[in-house]
């Protein structure tokens, strides 16, 4: 066995000719027979490892009778292998609290294969398991006939989820993109006639070539030691056999051109009006190995960060030319071209100027270049990000970890590890200079190797667009007159004038759950939780009752959709752009919401820029702006990115159900759009939000965190005991209108020309709310989501994915809802929604089995021994106690609640919602209309 193993590192003796370090953190081994692995210990979360099965080779590795069969494979391991026949491992993962899809996973690419796999650490039998299904899926696959053919379907399934217009779109513009490369050929889903026919020694073909040790890694990253993983690698992996003379695993490059190429692909069905430039390299990409191609690299990080900055800049502006941009240099579809690349989301008739705005903000850095002022912000923000990971660096979770060794394994990409890239960038940002960051252009921009990418919808209102134009705006920007870019200083404190402080008045804690409750003099709550999950983060929420359901019906439908355009103006009189420049290099974000039955704000900081949190909670109370210009800023990119939405068949469906289930509903506005944002009065909505946030003594505020607890006091005091009060303590009101649910009820909606249909059945309505019977109800809907997997993806292949869901409310009244939902082919509508309604019988008449009942008692202690180390889950877990008025200690029951769930629990659920009273939705291709009528 050959170790590869580095121990140590030092940035202060770097050069640039010296090598990228690896980090200490991760044993790098290489077995005799060619397998590589990563072993990395990791306590977050307990008791848990992440394993990884990395495989370099996808379709790009595929024959032209194999095209598809790389991703085919892939599902064949699944669908068994030599210790887990068929549907034996996904049921075997779901005993031990693995979810299928969720949890366990895999993905196909054009040149790799990656399997995913979490498995508990604590239980060693459970543990050798974990590593059996790994072994299988590098050697044990059984493909057999049976198999082969029963799988054909389900992948069918998923290579209809794909059609539609931006497969259509693609498969016109990716030959230019990848011109005369083999990557525009081998999309990894593959083509529906191999996956029909293939034989079944074509299909064994592709694993027997390509699934083998000297191609494959194993990566393995969590709470366990090192030793002991090293030990299960070797042991389920030592015997895999090293090909003698093993076919050639051949690269394939992407040739150059010397012209521009242009791409115009439209669609009727198309949603959205994009455009792309790829400026792709001369040379092939080069792999990032010394100090001196970090540094390169970092350089054009912050070239990427400082164009962003601009292109949001002209986003937020207001007459912007594109909805959003961005542009960046990186991969392409071929890991042996890079490119950079400029990309915009645009109106459907504004492709051209979108065009000539990405291609005008180059241009003007290549003239002028980037400023220093800019530069500065730029270095603030990378540091503030590299700083953050830097503090949370033994907290990050496993699987946030493991992706970046799996890159390593199939791309060489450096794994310096956290500690020595936050220590490099302090003492080396400095030295980098802005000339050779505005020298990058040069080398970005060339007229060989350029595409031009744009892709939209086809229909009467939209203008074509020729080659000719597109050459045309690229030649002109290259001739124009383009001004320096210039930008104004902004101030440096967010809140200008200190409002007067206030003070605590009482304060009560939870010692058990060691939850602190402050009463301000402003009447105001803060419930706060000081924990040590992540070193370096606060969350932050504000709750309080009312919302829209206080206004009349005129005035909701004329701010419904306004509400969520006036943040654009800023705050303290600074506009969103000032706001953006003022922010940099803290990592912080606070946003209001007025929703139907409440309103409120969220947020995240550090616990460094926690009082910049605090000034921006302030300020959205007491300085929104109001501005006319930013507003309609707003709208236009909102109904650039609306114009052709209900095009989307499944937009439309459920546009089309809204409409169908609020029939006589005075308040119901359905998908926004267009037409419906002309109807919005932005002067009512801004006085409604004036009105919604003028009484502080009316919110609670939640925070979860590393908080400092006499900071957060002494904050609180500051800026939320100093907000304005009236003590008016409001309450939602519940809307009049009550869906008719008393029967069955059906509708067909038609749209979309391809064979691609979604069936939703749904109980709903109202109920007396009880605690007990909601979680029955939510474990009802996982335990049916298992059976309904089994019966319609496995046993009728007729489905890639399918789900159940259950849950109450008490907001705004108590109900109930449960639903089922799947994709399928038109032809199987009824066939599997029958399939679908007779499992839900089964489960009334006979109950769920103890077997399946187990499966999702296990998977709800996993994931609350998981959530219980969240602040996320805190958070959400205190504000749901605080405003459904229970007792929080209560989240320590959850285990005894698993433990008492019975099967009888779900059956009774069943029983009482689950009835003939449900509406079935079915969205069909307008191709199936004619044959109804």
């Amino acid at each position: 066995m050959l170790l590869l193993i580095v121990t140590g590192f030092s940035v202060a003796q770097s050069n640039d000719t010296q090598k990228i370090p690896v980090d200490p953190n991760v044993k790098i081994g290489k077995l005799d027979n060619g397998l590589t692995y990563y072993i990395r210990n990791n306590g977050k979360p307990e008791d848990k490892l992440e394993l990884r099965l990395a495989i370099k080779a996808g379709s790009i590795l595929e024959n032209e009778d194999q095209q598809g069969l790389a991703h085919f494979i892939e599902h064949m391991n699944f669908n068994g292998t030599k210790n887990f026949e068929k549907n034996e491992l996904v049921d075997y993962l779901q005993s031990i609290g693995v979810k299928f899809g969720a949890d366990l996973n895999a993905y196909t690419s054009f040149d790799e294969t990656v399997y995913i796999l979490p498995i508990p650490s604590d239980d060693s039998e459970k543990l050798e398991s974990g590593f059996t299904i790994l072994e299988d899926w590098a050697h044990n696959a059984l493909l057999t006939e049976e198999g082969i053919d029963g799988e054909r379907g389900v992948v069918l399934e998923e290579y209809r989820l794909g059609l539609g217009p931006d497969k259509r779109m693609m498969q016109e513009y990716l030959p230019k993109v990848m011109y005369n490369s083999r990557y525009a050929e081998r999309l990894p889903i593959g083509k529906k006639e191999v996956i029909e026919n293939a034989d079944y020694e074509t299909v064994r073909s592709f694993y027997k070539d390509w699934y083998r040790p000297g191609l494959m890694a194993v990566i393995a990253v969590g709470d366990l030691d090192i030793e002991t993983i090293e030990n299960k690698i070797r042991s389920h992996f030592s015997n895999l056999e090293a090909r003698k003379d093993p076919k050639k695993r051949e690269e394939y490059d992407v040739p150059n051109h010397d012209e521009t190429f242009v791409a115009i692909a439209s669609d009727p069905d198309a949603n959205f009006s994009q455009v792309r430039i790829y400026y792709k390299d001369l040379d092939k990409a080069r792999d990032v190995v010394t100090i001196g191609d970090y540094k390169e690299q970092l350089e054009q990080s912050m070239f990427s960060s400082m164009i962003n900055n601009r292109l949001d800049e002209l986003a937020n502006s207001s007459n912007p030319p594109f909805t959003y941009g961005f542009s960046y240099y990186g991969g392409t579809y071929s890991p042996m071209k890079n490119a950079y690349q400029s990309f915009a989301m645009a109106g459907e008739n504004s492709q051209l100027l979108a065009l000539k705005a990405l291609v005008t903000e180059n241009e003007r850095v290549k003239r002028y270049g980037f400023k220093n002022s800019e530069f500065e912000r730029a270095k603030k923000e990378y540091l503030a990000r590299l700083e953050k990971s830097f503090k949370d660096r033994d907290k990050q979770e496993s699987n946030r970890i493991i992706g970046q060794y799996v890159n390593h394994f199939l791309e060489d990409s450096p794994i310096p590890g956290t500690e020595w890239t936050y220590e490099f960038a302090k003492n080396n940002l400095d030295a980098i200079k802005l000339e050779n960051i505005n020298g990058l252009i040069n080398d970005f921009l060339h007229e060989e190797n350029r595409v031009v990418v744009l892709t939209g919808p086809e229909k009467e209102s939209v203008a074509k667009i020729t080659e000719k134009q597109v050459l045309a705006v690229l030649n002109e920007v290259g001739n124009a007159e383009i001004e320096e870019y210039l930008e104004e200083e902004v101030r440096e404190d967010l809140i200008t004038n200190m409002p007067p402080k206030g003070s605590i008045t009482d304060s009560k804690a939870n010692n058990e759950l060691g939850i602190i409750t402050l009463t301000l003099s402003n009447g105001a709550k803060v419930i706060y939780k000081k924990t040590d999950f992540k070193n370096d983060e606060i969350l932050f929420s504000a709750y309080s009752e009312g919302g829209t359901s206080l206004y009349s019906d005129e005035e909701y439908q004329s701010t419904v959709f306004a509400n969520a355009g006036l943040g654009e103006a800023g705050i303290g009189g600074l506009d969103k752009n000032d706001l953006n420049k003022m922010m940099s290099g803290k990592i912080v974000n606070v946003r209001p919401q007025i929703g139907s039955y409440s309103e409120g704000l969220s947020g995240t900081s550090t616990p460094k820029d926690f009082e910049t949190m605090m000034q921006m909670i302030n300020l959205y109370f007491t300085g929104l702006n109001k501005n006319e210009e930013a507003y309609q800023s707003f709208v236009t990119k909102q109904k650039n990115f609306l114009g052709n939405l209900m095009s989307n068949p499944n937009f439309y469906f459920q546009n089309e159900l809204g409409k169908f289930r609020n029939e006589g509903n005075p308040r119901y506005t359905g998908f926004p759009t267009p037409e419906k944002y002309d109807e919005m009065d932005y002067n009512l909505a801004y006085t409604k939000y004036q009105e919604r946030f003028a009484d502080a003594s009316d919110f609670t505020f939640f925070f979860v965190g590393n908080v400092d607890e006499a900071q957060l006091k002494d904050y609180a005091t500051k800026y939320i005991a100093s907000l304005p009060s009236s003590n008016s303590k409001e309450v939602y009101e519940a809307p009049e209108f009550r869906e008719d649910t008393g029967s069955k009820r059906e509708k067909t909606v038609y749209k979309g020309s391809d064979p691609k249909s979604q069936v939703s059945i749904l109980w709903n309505g109202e109920t007396e709310y009880d605690k007990e019977d909601e979680f029955a109800l939510t474990a009802l809907g996982e335990v049916l989501t298992i059976k309904l997997v089994e019966q319609l993806r496995e046993e009728e292949g007729g489905v890639y994915g399918v789900g159940a869901r259950g849950n109450m409310s008490e907001i705004p009244y108590d109900s109930y809802s449960f639903s089922i939902s799947f994709p399928c082919g038109p032809e199987n509508v009824e066939k599997l929604t029958n399939a679908a309604l007779a499992e839900v019988e089964k489960i009334r008449n006979n109950g769920p089995s103890q077997e399946d009942l187990a499966k999702i008692k296990e998977t709800f202690k996993v994931q609350r021994k998981e959530q219980l180390k969240e602040n996320k889950f805190w958070l959400d877990q205190i504000e749901k106690a605080e405003v459904e008025g229970y007792e929080i200690t209560r989240i320590n029951q959850f285990n005894d609640m698993v433990e008492d769930l019975e099967v009888e629990d779900l059956q009774k659920m069943a029983n009482k919602y689950l009835d003939s009273n449900y509406l079935l939705g079915v969205l069909m291709p307008e191709t199936e209309k004619s044959s109804a009528e």
